[in-house]
């Protein structure tokens, strides 16, 4: 990039920089948008597909979860990478709802493209993008309905919805009943009334090798871990419980230090020593009065057999998160160094072992000591991932709905709905954002025609029957992907958290206008694509999923 000045070229970029201007710079990161929604718009829906990604180190995941594959595959492009925020808002404000919004901004800008080629300003598109949004949300809140956190059957249908086309949905009937009662046990009431879902007390433990029906929700704790010596108790009624973040260990000599001994006598007094040491940490560990010891960290193995003398139960090498869960569980504090600890520190509850299963069950005896914990089982490591998966956004969402209290129907109910009161809005907008807003109202009416392409239907005819349907009133008319029915999604079932939609519709809305605001791409480095200019080009084929967006992403749509 040169500047001229009185005659000779001011140089004021490196050789190796490039730039690019105006409806280039907003092709190319359109396209480059367009191509991650792409890229998860077939996983919509109860009839989506999955995805198998392969990382560099060939671990291999297979989901429908849109913000686990948008985060797990390989990109390299700075425009794509907002729409990738874009799911992680989502995820984070929401718990779903993560390909509903990627594919909604990528819609957006597809429709942005063809308003922009007619001469339509960007800020003028900006700015009626802007004015749906906010029309939008006003929108969702007078159609929603409200829920009573107490209707176990309707949040048992939130659940259902929310984990229906994912890997739990085959017994979900099962898992969305533990869902209801998990969010139930750790929902309190907050100072103004309103009730708040804390997911902080609730844990989830995964096993492999038994159906997904047989997953459980117990309460307190369940820790994954053997006892470290055989004859140590392994159950106890009212237990004294510490929890270590240090290790029963002697700290390690530095790497250079070197013992001088000259004869066996020596080896011996220092042999006594370190076990003299380790004696003391037990005794330590005795006189506070505990009876079970769960350590972060290492137990040496003089240490074991001193704590197994005593009648002590101890776990090593627990997860931090598991200490960090036992802590609410029993009411204890977590211990740092052992020699201040007092008795005061310690925690209590009854603690049972499962040999057939290898898991230690914890249960608090303090009133105000609370969590309990969703034993989730699949039959392999891959399917319990997915159900994790599943199960983790099905908890997100009927916590959501608790707390918010609102609900809309689904099955592309809300979008058709929303999009009709959109275009009666436009009317009254002046000016070329009118055009911005109507288009806003055919990017969200991509739900159910996306939805309608993964069940092997129409999407024309369905979104035809789905606009009569609400022109004639009905509000709640959606599209069955089973029967290929238009019904009345609500009394079906299927149902989802109204601040869910809210928050998918104002993202896309902001990273489309985040994106469509760029006029100028100065890149330090090479812009030009890898890979050929092939129309409609899709994820390349490097180890991590998406080799070929690296570099820009521009042949890729």
């Amino acid at each position: 990039m040169s500047q001229r000045m009185q005659g000779q070229p001011m140089i004021i970029m490196g050789e190796d920089s490039q730039r690019m201007k105006d409806k280039d710079a907003q092709s190319h990161n359109i396209s480059a948008a367009r191509a991650v929604a792409q890229s998860v718009r077939s996983t919509l829906g109860p009839k989506g597909m999955d995805k198998m990604l392969v990382s560099s180190m060939g671990d291999v995941t297979v989901t429908n979860d849109g913000v686990t594959i948008l985060t797990e595959m390989d990109i390299d492009n700075p425009t794509a990478e907002m729409i990738v925020e874009v799911a992680e808002t989502q995820e984070d404000e929401a718990g779903d709802g993560t390909t509903t919004a990627v594919a909604t901004a990528g819609e957006l800008l597809k429709n942005a493209e063809d308003l922009l080629e007619q001469d339509i300003h960007p800020s003028a598109i900006i700015k009626g993008f802007n004015l749906a949004s906010k029309k939008a949300k006003e929108e969702v809140n007078e159609i929603a309905e409200s829920v009573d956190p107490d209707d176990a059957d309707l949040l048992r249908k939130v659940a259902e919805t929310s984990m229906t086309g994912k890997g739990a949905e085959q017994n979900k009937d099962v898992l969305a009943e533990l869902v209801v009662e998990a969010v139930r046990e750790v929902t309190v009431e907050a100072e103004d009334g309103s009730l708040i879902a804390d997911l902080e007390f609730l844990n989830m433990e995964t096993q492999t090798g038994r159906a997904a029906a047989d997953s459980e929700l117990l309460k307190g704790a369940v820790v994954d871990k053997d006892p470290v010596h055989d004859n140590m108790p392994t159950d106890f009624e009212d237990a004294s419980i510490l929890l270590l973040d240090t290790p029963i260990e002697l700290d390690d000599p530095e790497a250079d230090a070197s013992i001088q001994l000259d004869s066996p006598d020596q080896l011996q007094s220092f042999l006594d020593q370190e076990e003299k040491q380790l004696k003391e940490m037990v005794d330590q560990i005795k006189d506070l009065g505990a009876d079970v010891v769960f350590c972060q960290k290492g137990i040496d193995d003089m240490a074991q057999h001193y704590l197994a003398k005593e009648g002590i139960l101890a776990v090593r090498r627990a997860k931090k998160s598991d200490i960090e869960f036992l802590k609410e569980v029993v009411g204890a504090r977590i211990v740092s160094d052992l020699p201040s600890a007092t008795a005061a520190d310690l925690g209590s509850g009854s603690v049972t072992r499962d040999e057939a299963e290898g898991l230690f069950y914890v249960e608090g005896d303090d009133d105000e000591a609370h969590g309990v914990t969703l034993l989730l089982r699949g039959s392999t490591s891959h399917v319990v991932d997915e159900l994790e998966r599943g199960l983790n956004d099905a908890l997100d969402v009927v916590a959501s709905t608790v707390s918010d209290g609102r609900v809309v129907a689904g099955g592309g109910a809300i979008e058709v709905e929303l999009a009709s009161r959109l275009r009666d809005y436009a009317d009254s907008v002046e000016g070329r954002e009118q055009l911005a807003v109507e288009a806003f109202a055919d990017a969200i009416e991509l739900v159910p025609r996306v939805l309608a392409e993964n069940a092997g239907l129409d999407p024309i005819d369905t979104l035809v029957d789905l606009r009569a349907a609400h022109e004639d009133g009905d509000v709640r008319a959606g599209l069955n992907v089973f029967s290929g029915d238009v019904e009345d999604t609500f009394d079906a079932g299927v149902v989802e958290p109204a601040h869910s939609k809210e928050q998918a519709y104002t993202s896309a809305s902001e990273a489309a206008n985040l994106v469509l605001k760029i006029d100028d791409i100065i890149a330090a480095g090479d812009l030009s694509t890898s890979g050929g200019e092939e129309e409609g080009g899709a994820p390349g084929g490097a180890p991590g999923g998406m080799g070929g967006m690296g570099g820009g992403m521009g042949g890729m749509m």
